[in-house]
């Protein structure tokens, strides 16, 4: 199963320089790098990203080390949390998140 992050282009590109992720201030608040699973990117996006036009959809393979755990959070659905950095090595494709004046263009294999 994939996980998938929701960043701004700053922040993928730091990423992509640095080889790790240590989280968006959200998660460096929460201590825990947040992520959704396919069905609930969409949702993510528009609860929390509506309007942003500067997004990348970043995902990989769940890391299956006890770091990620799943745990219920919005509308009681189990949500991917992983408490370590997310490492480059784990990344298996991104795409620009678009935003068309309504919502986020999605790519194709999640929609």
């Amino acid at each position: 199963m994939n996980i998938y992050k929701i960043m701004t282009a700053d922040a993928w590109s730091k990423f992509q320089a640095t080889s790790r992720f240590t989280g968006a201030q959200i998660d460096l608040t929460d201590g825990y790098i947040h992520f959704s699973t396919a069905t609930q990117a969409k949702e993510t996006a528009a609860k929390h990203f509506t309007g942003q036009t500067d997004l990348w959809l970043v995902w990989g393979k769940a890391p299956t080390d006890s770091a990620l755990k799943w745990e219920v959070s919005r509308g009681g659905a189990e949500f991917p949390h992983l408490y370590r950095d997310w490492e480059l090595s784990e990344v298996t494709s991104a795409a620009p998140l678009a935003w068309n004046g309504t919502t986020h263009d999605f790519p194709k294999e999640l929609t």
